[in-house]
């Protein structure tokens, strides 16, 4: 049976893109790509948390309406269930590593509640 969104390997959505770089039973690893001026979309997850390594550039993450200034070399983690984005305030592109852990890493486990690109 093929699950929507389980066997997605690489995006450019209209922010910038993803791609996965490892994807275990017990944890997926993505790097993911910002451009400048562009966010992702505000969600939440049901079945995961993340943790967020800046490995180029600097951003603003929103944590259930808190931001948070990060930028190379800094991380954070979101909880599971917390509503959360990454924008990319700067003029270069902003790469982090995500490193999601839980029960399920489909890219159909995402509840948009707002979204620069119409996709709520």
């Amino acid at each position: 049976m093929n699950i929507p969104g389980q066997d997605e390997k690489m995006a450019n959505p209209p922010w910038g893109m993803w791609e996965v770089l490892l994807d275990e039973p017990a944890y997926k690893v993505k790097r993911i790509t910002v451009l400048p001026g562009k966010r992702l979309s505000y969600q939440k997850h049901f079945r995961r948390r993340e943790h967020w390594m800046v490995v180029e550039g600097k951003g603003v993450v929103t944590i259930d309406g808190k931001d948070n200034h990060i930028e190379k070399g800094e991380s954070i983690d979101i909880p599971q269930e917390a509503a959360h984005r990454m924008a990319n305030n700067g003029n270069e592109d902003l790469t982090f590593i995500e490193i999601q852990q839980g029960e399920y890493f489909g890219e159909d486990d995402i509840l948009r509640l707002e979204d620069d690109y119409g996709r709520v």
